[in-house]
C-alpha cells in the first residue's frame, strides 16, 4: 500500500496545475515583500504627509488595556488595494493576448430565414 500511495503523489505531483499553483505561491510570496516595501517606504510616507505621521504602523487606539493597531489594519487595506488593481492589470493584459491569439469564428453561412425568403421569392416567380 506504501508504494500505491507515492505513486499516486507522483502523479499528483506532475499535474501541470499543482506545479502551476506551486510557482504561483512563490511568485506571490516575493512578490507581497515587493508591495511591502512600496507601503512601508513610499506610500505611508505620503498618506504621512497629510495624517501628520509617517509610520501609519505605528498607530494605536488604547482601550481598557487592550491595543488596537489600526495602523497596521491601514496598511494592510493598502496592500490589498494595491495587489488586487495589479492583479487586474495583469488580467486585462493577459486577455488582450488571448482576444488577438483567438481567431474570430468565420461567419455562419445562410440563415434558416435567409433559405426560406429565397424559396418564397422562388414560389413567387412561379406563379
Amino acid at each position: 500500500m506504501g508504494t500505491r500511495m507515492i505513486k499516486e503523489f507522483k502523479e499528483f505531483i506532475a499535474r501541470g496545475n499543482v506545479i502551476d499553483l506551486a510557482v504561483g505561491v512563490i511568485i506571490g510570496g516575493a512578490f507581497t515583500a515587493i508591495v511591502n516595501s512600496l507601503v512601508n517606504n513610499l506610500i505611508n510616507p505620503l498618506l504621512g504627509l497629510f495624517i501628520g505621521k509617517i509610520d501609519l504602523s505605528n498607530l494605536v487606539l488604547k482601550v481598557a488595556g487592550a491595543n488596537f493597531k489600526y495602523g497596521e489594519f491601514i496598511n494592510a487595506v493598502i496592500n490589498f488595494l494595491i495587489i488586487s488593481f495589479i492583479v487586474f492589470l495583469i488580467v486585462k493584459a493577459v486577455n488582450k493576448v488571448v482576444k488577438k491569439n483567438t481567431p474570430e469564428p468565420e461567419p455562419a453561412g445562410p440563415s434558416a430565414e435567409d433559405y426560406l425568403k429565397e424559396i418564397r421569392d422562388i414560389l413567387k416567380e412561379q406563379k
